[in-house]
């Protein structure tokens, strides 16, 4: 027996178009009681900009890097109030007719500049710059801290393990430790920040972060003995492949893959132990069986201290999962959302600022640049206020133009920008003082001045 709610087919198709979407709900309330009231007020179409900046670096980290404006542009052209919304904000009585009516025809046609996705960033620095009316940038505010705190906050802590890790690869393996359009977000994130690989399918295939993976211990357990599941991984992906040996006992597995896929077997996986002490225990047993070519890759709850930990050790490559998908302790970035600037009445502009007691910020226009040593390593970030400096040998100009009259710079977005935003970040880092790269929490490794 089988039976239907009624209008199934029309819900399926309503739901639908809510999952494809980008929802305009995604959202706090408050800004559209803002727009309400702003247009009841007639100052809705006051030019206006705001920006994305950090008040301190969450986790007393020396540096943050910039991850997700690639992400926002699409969220941001594709940013639209549809009958759906609209119907569900009339029925709640969040805002009225007037402000309806405006939403109906939403689309962001102003500005936006910012640091390029990949850029260091430090206290001050405004990442983002939104220009346009006051509508139509107050209400993008949720959606772009949403993507930039997380993104950001991944990109930070996954760049310390790159540092951390001195140059061997690491894999990003977190999806099931965060929501799942977070697992991508994350991915690409990490990707950005100089991670090699995803295990997370949809990264791969909406951003080009190349993917990896093998079995799980489950695939072990499924048959009949070790030897069996090792045959069988063999037999479908090759000798190349690697294969998980701490299922019951390390160095019977290891001898066992070696017999199985022989010398030149990929690379094995532990996952659990002991690991230095383990990895060190392994590349032994496997040079002594001639496989002296064999990988060997560790994961087990790693984050920047452990793999920094392991330097000393054979590894070869490292998986990371929970700690990268969560910041390393750190799952914001800690950005605000503010207004910096409007024009009054006349047209002219006006510096704005809020003022209460440790939340303080500086109005005006920004134009911030790096300044470099003679030896071309940075040594401060320097904001200007109300005007750009002339340019000159000492620093760089760091904001970009991200979004012209609405419409998203192409070089910035999709595979193509997540490729270059990972050039940029590596050209970044390679700019900051040894200090940089010190694990221990303590002060921005340069200082922000207003000038």
């Amino acid at each position: 027996m089988s039976f239907a709610l009624p209008y199934t087919d029309n819900l399926l198709a309503r739901l639908a178009t809510v999952t494809d979407a980008v929802s305009s709900l995604l959202t706090d309330r408050y800004e559209l009681t803002m727009l309400n009231a702003a247009i009841r007020a007639g100052t809705h179409d006051r030019a206006c900009v705001f920006e994305v900046f950090a008040r301190r670096l969450s986790g007393g980290r020396r540096y943050g890097i910039v991850a997700g404006t690639g992400r926002l542009l699409d969220l941001i052209e594709d940013f639209r109030f549809t009958d759906l919304e609209l119907d569900w904000l009339r029925d709640n009585t969040v805002v009225y007719d007037r402000a309806l009516d405006w939403l109906a025809g939403y689309r962001f046609t102003g500005t936006i500049s910012g640091y390029q996705e990949g850029e260091v960033y430090f206290p001050g620095s405004p990442l983002l710059i939104v220009e346009g009316t006051f509508a139509e940038a107050v209400i993008l505010e949720t959606l772009a801290l949403s993507v930039l705190n997380y993104d950001s906050a991944v990109a930070t802590a996954a760049s310390r393990m790159v540092s951390a890790a001195s140059g061997r690869p690491l894999a990003e393996m977190g999806s099931r430790r965060t929501g799942e359009r977070s697992a991508v977000a994350a991915a690409r994130a990490a990707f950005i920040a100089g991670f090699a690989a995803t295990s997370n399918l949809e990264a791969g295939r909406s951003w080009g972060v190349p993917t990896m993976g093998t079995s799980a211990h489950s695939f072990t357990l499924l048959h009949d003995t070790e030897e069996d599941a090792f045959r069988a991984q063999v037999n479908a992906l090759g000798p190349g492949t690697t294969l998980l040996v701490d299922t019951y006992d390390v160095v019977a597995a290891v001898d066992l893959a070696v017999k199985v896929a022989g010398t030149g077997l990929g690379a094995v996986r532990i996952d659990s132990g002991d690991l230095p002490e383990q990895v060190a225990a392994v590349r032994r047993q496997l040079d002594s069986l001639g496989a002296v070519n064999t990988k060997i890759t560790v994961t087990n709850d790693l984050d920047e201290f452990t793999i920094a930990a392991l330097r000393a050790a054979p590894v070869d490559s490292y998986g990371v999962g929970t700690s990268v998908v969560t910041g390393s302790g750190s799952p914001a970035a800690g950005l605000v959302y503010k207004l910096a600037a409007r024009k009054d009445a006349a047209g002219a502009w006006i510096s704005v600022a809020k003022q209460s007691p440790e939340k303080v910020s500086v109005g005006g226009r920004k134009f911030p640049v790096r300044e470099f040593t003679a030896a071309g390593k940075a040594s401060a970030e320097v904001i200007h206020v109300g005007e750009p400096e002339a340019a000159t040998s000492t620093h760089r100009p760091l904001l970009v133009p991200l979004m012209v009259d609405g419409v998203a710079v192409e070089r910035f977005r999709g595979v193509a920008g997540t490729a270059l935003a990972r050039e940029h970040r590596a050209a970044a880092i390679s700019e900051l003082p040894e200090e940089a790269f010190r694990l221990s929490r303590g002060d921005p490794v340069i200082p922000t001045r207003y000038a």
